[in-house]
């Protein structure tokens, strides 16, 4: 399976949110500041368009014991955050960024855990593509 990718995305593994959030995935639902929450089973997905909510976002997820980088290498652990045109902005070993097609026609930026084999793409309840950020940024060049 694979999340949808727009604006700012914080990717978390699903298996860190129940094994480190207290509370696991319920207490982590309760908590979200956003309804652009979208998992497909592996990883869960929150959607930004302001950095610094981004980044207060990231800030709480670690003083509830996630992971954001690890300290000797640099690479991202529990969470990554995702640009939709510029990808993953720390080096990450669990995670890969594509496109996936619409039935639209479109095509938007999504990610999944490496190693997943599903392809489905999984986006917030009541997404649309018609007046999305999708829509509006499409996708990097190249």
């Amino acid at each position: 399976m694979a999340v949808l990718i727009e604006g700012l995305s914080v990717v978390i593994r699903r298996s860190a949110i129940d094994g480190r959030f207290q509370g696991g995935w319920e207490a982590f639902l309760a908590q979200l500041p956003r309804a652009t929450l979208c998992d497909d089973g592996e990883i869960a997905r929150v959607g930004f368009t302001d950095s610094a909510d981004c980044e207060a976002f990231v800030r709480a997820l670690t003083e509830v014991g996630l992971d954001y980088a690890d300290e000797v290498n640099g690479m991202a652990r529990d969470l990554a955050v995702v640009d939709q045109l510029a990808g993953i902005t720390l080096p990450c070993e669990w995670l890969e960024v594509g496109s996936v097609d619409l039935a639209e026609g479109a095509r938007v930026a999504a990610c999944r855990l490496i190693g997943s084999a599903g392809h489905e793409l999984v986006t917030p309840r009541d997404w649309a593509y018609e007046g999305s950020l999708s829509e509006r940024y499409g996708l990097p060049d190249g």
